[in-house]
């Protein structure tokens, strides 16, 4: 059959859906003041679905003047709408849907047993939300955990923590944290952080849990049995061996009392004791899953995708297929806020991408050159260099861009022995005071406003060398 007649058979059902003409089900969608009446036809449901067909059996389903009544207030009418869409003509809309409502649009397809829906949405979510993780990873991981068909998102979700832990561990909601998941977490070889930072936050949440202070001299004798049976469970995956020995004295060996005592007496003996190695049962070291190790103390590997797909104008890169390397050149915190360093680290180095925080704010901007920095008093032509601006340093995904213009591509990276990274209407002078012309009269007007400020101080920035791999 060709793509035609397909396509108009699906309009005739939509259209049957729509005009409900012969229905003979009723679906009361949602709960209290949000249930909505949605009428359906029971044949094109059950043809479609194994949950339908069982719900239209005797023993299932309600029946009233001929009709098939059902009951869903769990799932809200707005989502039933877009499954019976689906049902009906083949069709799914998810653009205007944010990441928590295709959550739960998620789990009603489980529900009703649609499985091309389950896997497409699953796979929408990784290409197209992984923003989503970020707004409750405690409350997001518990949900998916609950369901086996979400394999691909569980998974997603488990290497995207892995690889940048912050987002659950830096989370309000850590502490509601379910122990089994945690514990599920922390076994991992793969999780991407200091095993000081895990065992801080261990003990961040096990004293959440027993709603007791972090005080253990302050502690009753039943106190610390309380947090030594919380934390048992834990101890054997927690990496030991491999805290320096400050943080072992100030972190570790102040809980003594609740740590067993042949593991307190092991690791004194191996901090002590010069030449002496770990004991041979000691779980090995973690290998983090990364292709890389990102070199910067106002970015992370989350901004690094970002700028990759900026690079090459697309939509998103995973981790994993970046096909980059990012270089830290220069660093003004390490190397000082003069053009001469700047040059003399970034020149001849081919393309490159600046990022600077803004004095007394959460903003970071950046720009990329994919040219040069060599140069003087000269202008330099390119339609691929871009500046951004965003506004959280913490979510990469309040970023904004804005690519060159190209009639005005003449002057889009300017090169001088007394500028630091100058483009465009964008101007640093070789200080921390940098200026982002908004005028739209200036001959310069090469990038477009995106929310960088007229005039700022720059608290430290930073340029790293971009390498294809």
């Amino acid at each position: 059959m060709s793509s035609k007649f397909l396509a108009e058979l699906s309009s005739d059902y939509e259209k049957l859906f729509e005009t409900e003409l012969g229905y003979d089900v009723i679906i009361y969608a949602g709960e209290e003041s949000n249930v909505k009446e949605i009428h359906a036809h029971s044949n094109i449901l059950c043809i479609r679905s194994q949950y339908f067909r069982s719900a239209f059996s005797n023993e299932w389903s309600e029946k009233k003047d001929g009709k098939f009544i059902l009951r869903k207030p769990n799932i809200s009418p707005r989502l039933f709408n877009i499954i019976l869409r689906f049902i009906y003509c083949g069709n799914i809309e998810l653009k205007n849907l944010q990441g928590p409502e295709i959550l739960k649009l998620l789990i009603a397809v489980d529900e009703l047993n649609i499985q091309q829906l389950i896997s497409y949405i699953q796979e929408y979510l990784i290409e197209h939300q992984t923003e989503f993780l970020h707004q409750n990873p405690t409350g997001i991981l518990e949900t998916i955990y609950q369901y086996e068909t979400f394999t691909d998102l569980w998974n997603f979700c488990l290497e995207k923590i892995c690889e940048e832990p912050k987002i659950l561990f830096n989370s309000d909601k850590f502490i509601d944290l379910k122990a089994p998941l945690l514990k599920m977490l922390i076994k991992r070889d793969d999780l991407n952080m200091e095993e000081i930072e895990i065992w801080e936050g261990l003990l961040k949440w096990c004293f959440a849990q027993q709603n007791m202070i972090n005080d253990p001299t302050k502690w009753s004798k039943d106190d610390a049995i309380k947090i030594e049976r919380s934390l048992h469970r834990f101890i054997p995956l927690i990496r030991f061996y491999d805290i320096n020995p400050a943080d072992f004295f100030y972190k570790v060996y102040c809980y003594k009392e609740i740590l067993p005592q042949d593991l307190i007496h092991n690791l004194l003996e191996f901090h002590i004791v010069p030449n002496m190695k770990p004991k041979t049962n000691v779980v090995p070291s973690r290998k983090p899953n990364l292709k890389f190790k990102l070199d910067s103390t106002l970015i992370e590997s989350n901004h690094i995708t970002l700028f990759a797909s900026w690079i090459d104008r697309k939509d998103s890169y995973k981790k994993n297929d970046i096909p980059y390397e990012f270089k830290l050149l220069y660093c003004s915190s390490r190397d000082g806020f003069d053009a001469a360093s700047f040059h003399r680290n970034c020149d001849n180095k081919g393309a490159t991408i600046w990022i600077a925080k803004i004095q007394g704010t959460t903003q970071l901007i950046g720009g990329y050159n994919p040219l040069d920095w060599k140069g003087n008093n000269v202008w330099k032509y390119t339609t691929d260099s871009f500046l951004f601006h965003i506004a959280d340093e913490k979510n990469a995904f309040t970023a904004k861009l804005g690519y060159v213009n190209n009639n005005n591509a003449n002057y889009a990276i300017y090169c001088s022995s007394d500028h630091g990274p100058h483009m465009g209407n964008f101007y640093c002078n070789g200080t921390n005071n940098w200026t982002f012309h908004n005028s739209i009269n200036d001959v310069i007007f090469a990038y477009p406003k995106i929310g960088i400020p007229e005039s700022f101080k720059v608290e430290k920035y930073e340029v790293f060398q971009v390498i294809k791999k």
